[in-house]
């Protein structure tokens, strides 16, 4: 990326010819680098203010000012005819830049190229931004367009078509708006092709996924929040099952899904956990630049199975209080998002009761994890074999991400990653109300939300959660039983934000990196501290 005048817009210089160059005279360290480097194209374009001798490079462009004749005594000479580059590799598109008028209908007059590029800015953030290399001659420009062209050609994991599923409900009906005002402009200025099918209901994305046509396209893309995102990856991964004829009840070792998914956050009041667990910020702008750029990463899966039956894959899951507050939370829809959620988690804490049940669970099968786990959890143990505790849990948690929020910086999971081949198993003991909400509070803050004496964290690969309360949970009716058609109590589960009502116990199996997502290696999480309006 531009280490001076970043992105800045380059004005002409007109004439120059392109010629095979060899490698200019650099200053240290750059010389070295350079020197490696073959020259494909070297020229004379205007950038800024002034004329650059300009060199392509097969990694980068360089240019440096055309020095004039030294002043006597000017000791900021140096300093000005300094050097300044670009890596090809974060240059997404190049189009031949052009002046046209109003009455004209086709090419107007040539200006020079135009270089956009994808910029790390600071706490994650990606910034797109222009370079212009101004030149009047049709011939040199031409030259230097179709080598840029030829390059960027090269990038083969950057997908040349997408398959878009918008949600048009999410984030109070703004994903819309943000999808073909920020999102699609970028991919068109990319060269990337889109078909995008608006969903209508929720399960729409999943039963259209079980159908639809994907040959031909290198991604899948979900415009929409956490409930969207996890639908889509359910999808894919259900489809990648039966392509390869797997019994999906019988899923020991599931097969990766076949096409990476790209994940645009659309709009404000949702806590957004897996835009910000892969990208580190929940930003339209960052997300669709990795998905142009084509940063892939590996994402470990959980599948939540029972009695035999495979009821989803997900990536995190609430038991007890965080289910209990998505069940009440759901019968408030016509709330704003963000307003559903205070709700929800006020009268919750009002009625707060333990649920009765059996947790099993399997540590992680690795000797330095299992000695970090040990020390912070010395009730754990480190033995490959399978443990189990009883008793009365406030909540329990199982997340193979960290999954990251503007309300908990650090993470609901701080001590998981997106593809460590773990689970964070985090259960919460029975305690006194304004224990638990100080419990709560620790997450908006940089202390240790797990430094209490009621809460233990483990890292396992298998858990299982078997209920043990003879009634299940009315969200309405705090005290009175749920049943089902037939009869059976279920208890409610927060898995990705959506909610998953079982009638029995729930084995939950972690798959590393059973799924490939669009985005990049993160900065460490700001420390800041945020406020949560329910507490």
């Amino acid at each position: 990326m531009p280490r001076g005048r970043r992105g800045s817009r380059v004005s002409a210089l007109e004439g120059g010819r392109e010629e095979e160059a060899a490698p200019a005279r650099l200053q240290p360290p750059a010389e070295a680098e350079a020197a490696a480097e073959r020259i494909l194209l070297r020229g004379i374009f205007e950038i800024g203010n002034g004329g650059c001798d300009v060199e392509l490079g097969e990694r980068a462009l360089r240019w440096r000012p055309i020095r004039p004749e030294r002043p006597v005594g000017d000791s900021k000479f140096d300093l000005l005819c300094k050097e300044d580059s670009i890596e090809l590799k974060d240059v997404f598109s190049v189009k031949l830049k052009r002046r046209c008028s109003f009455k004209q209908q086709r090419r107007g007059t040539l200006l020079g190229i135009t270089l956009f590029i994808c910029l790390k800015k600071e706490q994650n953030k990606l910034k797109d931004s222009t370079l212009d290399l101004i030149n009047y001659s049709e011939d040199h420009c031409n030259v230097w367009f179709r080598e840029l062209k030829k390059i960027l050609s090269g990038f083969s994991d950057r997908p040349k078509s997408l398959k878009i599923f918008l949600n048009p409900q999410s984030h109070k009906k703004e994903a819309s708006q943000v999808y073909f005002e920020k999102v699609e402009p970028l991919l068109k200025l990319a060269g990337i092709k889109t078909d995008v099918t608006v969903t209508e209901y929720k399960g729409h994305a999943l039963s259209l996924l079980k159908e639809c046509e994907l040959q031909g396209f290198d991604g899948v893309v979900c415009v929409g929040g956490d409930g969207s995102a996890s639908e889509v990856a359910h999808g894919l991964l259900l489809r990648a099952q039966e392509s390869a004829g797997m019994e999906t009840d019988q899923l020991s070792t599931p097969v990766r899904a076949q096409l990476p998914l790209g994940l645009i956050p659309a709009g404000k009041g949702s806590t957004n956990v897996l835009a910000h667990s892969l990208h580190g910020i929940s930003h339209v702008v960052t997300a669709t630049l990795h998905i142009i750029m084509g940063h892939i990463q590996p994402v470990d899966v959980c599948t939540f199975s029972t009695t035999g039956k495979l009821l989803r894959f997900g990536f995190s899951a609430m038991f007890g209080f965080g289910g209990r507050t998505l069940a009440l939370a759901e019968n408030y829809r016509w709330m704003s998002p963000s307003k559903r959620r205070d709700f929800a988690v006020i009268k919750t804490l009002a009625t707060l009761k333990p649920e009765d049940c059996e947790i099993s669970f399997l540590p992680l099968n690795s000797s330095q994890d299992g000695e970090r786990m040990a020390q912070e959890s010395p009730k754990s143990g480190c033995n490959k074999q399978w443990q189990t505790i009883q008793g009365q849990f406030l909540n329990v948690s199982i997340m193979a991400i960290p999954c990251l929020c503007s309300v908990a910086p650090r993470g609901l999971a701080p001590n998981t990653r997106l593809n460590n081949g773990s689970m964070a198993l985090i259960i919460v003991r029975n305690t006194s109300r304004p224990e638990f909400i100080k419990h709560l509070k620790r997450y908006t803050s940089v202390k240790n939300q797990f430094n209490f004496p009621f809460i233990e964290t483990y890292n396992v690969e298998e858990v299982k959660v078997y209920p043990r309360n003879t009634a299940g949970y009315n969200p309405e009716e705090e005290d009175g039983p749920q049943e089902t058609a037939s009869g059976n109590t279920t208890f409610p589960w927060n898995v990705d934000g959506d909610l998953m009502e079982v009638a029995s116990e729930v084995h939950v199996r972690l798959h590393p990196g059973l799924i490939s997502f669009y985005g990049g290696s993160m900065e460490e999480v700001n420390d800041s501290k945020v406020t949560c309006n329910c507490l």
